[in-house]
């Protein structure tokens, strides 16, 4: 499992998570600290995240570091990969790995391609599909939630 976060002209290292399962306890301890926290501070008063429902990331205690680090978290619908852009992001890394001359053999060469493609994902991209949001999120209100062709 992999974890990073994107914004409008930055994005952080992508984080491998190895070793078991993700539990709320790692989550606030190899993501939230090390990544979100400082991030959020680099951004400053501006910074919403914006996470899915998985239950680590509704875990007592991550609600619990978020609102003593006062990060605004951001509202949204379970279910609803086509609101999130960073899953446009993660499909992109699919299909970069994918193309790959040699696809890795090894779970280290896979993590290794991994690094290598998310550094190499143009931040033009990344920027357009946060940017997409505002029409993402009218298409939706348009058909009432029903399915969008993003």
């Amino acid at each position: 499992m992999v974890w990073g976060g994107i914004s409008i002209g930055g994005r952080t290292d992508l984080h491998i998570i190895r070793n078991g399962t993700l539990t709320g306890r790692r989550y606030a301890d190899e993501i939230l600290r090390p990544h979100v926290i400082p991030y959020a501070g680099a951004i400053g008063d501006s910074f919403v995240f914006q996470d899915d429902n998985a239950r680590p990331h509704r875990a007592r205690l991550v609600e619990n570091m978020l609102e003593a680090e006062t990060i605004q978290r951001m509202e949204w619908p379970a279910c609803s990969p086509d609101l999130n852009p960073i899953e446009h992001v993660w499909d992109m890394l699919r299909r970069r790995i994918a193309a790959r001359p040699r696809p890795p053999a090894t779970v280290r060469d896979l993590e290794i391609a991994l690094l290598e493609e998310w550094n190499s994902i143009p931040q033009s991209l990344i920027d357009n599909f946060i940017a997409s949001m505002a029409n993402r999120c009218a298409a939706v209100l348009a058909v009432r939630g029903d399915h969008t062709p993003y």
